[in-house]
C-alpha cells in the first residue's frame, strides 16, 4: 500500500523587505517622525536608518518609487500582530429574558431594562415567552406580548430572528445595533 504524499504549506512569511533586502534604487524614504526625506537611493536611506538605530521598512513596493520608512520594525511588527489578535477576541453572548402571555406590564418593562443592559454590553437577547396549559389556546397573547417587547427594544437592537413558535414556547432573537 503507497503512502500518501502530503503537500505541506509553508508559513505564511512576511514579505515586507527592510534593510539589505530592498534591491531597487532611488526610493522615496520617509523618516520616523513621519516627514519626507525625499528621492534618495538605497545606500543614503540605509545609512540614514543606521545612524538612527532602527530599520528601513518598504512599505509601498508597488509606487514607483517605492516608499520606504525608517521605523523600529520589531517594534512595528509586534504592534500590527497585537492588533490582528485583539480584534479577534469579541465573543458575543446570548442572554436570555422570560416572559409569559400574563405576566404584568411591570414586570416586563423590569426585564425589557435588563435586556437593553445585555443590548449595551453587545450580548444578543432571545426573548421567550413560554405558554403553560390552556395559555396555548391564547397564542395571540403572547404574540402581543413579544411585539411589544421588539417594539421598546428597537432603538437599542434590531430583530435577527423573527418571532417563531416552537411547542409550547415563541421565541425571537435580538442583536445589538
Amino acid at each position: 500500500m503507497a503512502l500518501a504524499r502530503r503537500s505541506f504549506q509553508p508559513e505564511q512569511r512576511d514579505s515586507t523587505r527592510i534593510n539589505s533586502q530592498i534591491r531597487i534604487s532611488p526610493i522615496r524614504v520617509v523618516s520616523d517622525e513621519g516627514e519626507q526625506l525625499g528621492i534618495l537611493t538605497t545606500e543614503d536611506a540605509l545609512t540614514r536608518a543606521r545612524e538612527a538605530g532602527l530599520d528601513l521598512v518598504e512599505v509601498a513596493p508597488n509606487e514607483r518609487p517605492p516608499v520606504c520608512r525608517i521605523m523600529d520594525y520589531g517594534k512595528f511588527k509586534y504592534d500590527k500582530n497585537k492588533k490582528k489578535n485583539s480584534s479577534q477576541t469579541t465573543h458575543t453572548k446570548t442572554k436570555e429574558i422570560r416572559l409569559r402571555p400574563k405576566t404584568g406590564e411591570e414586570d416586563i418593562k423590569t426585564k425589557v431594562r435588563q435586556a437593553e443592559k445585555f443590548l449595551q454590553h453587545r450580548d444578543k437577547v432571545q426573548v421567550s415567552v413560554l405558554f403553560r396549559g390552556r395559555e396555548m389556546a391564547h397564542i395571540e397573547e403572547g404574540r402581543k406580548v413579544m411585539e411589544s417587547v421588539i417594539q421598546i427594544l428597537a432603538p437599542v437592537g434590531k430583530v435577527e430572528t423573527a418571532p417563531q413558535q416552537h411547542g409550547r414556547r415563541m421565541i425571537c432573537m435580538i442583536a445589538p445595533k
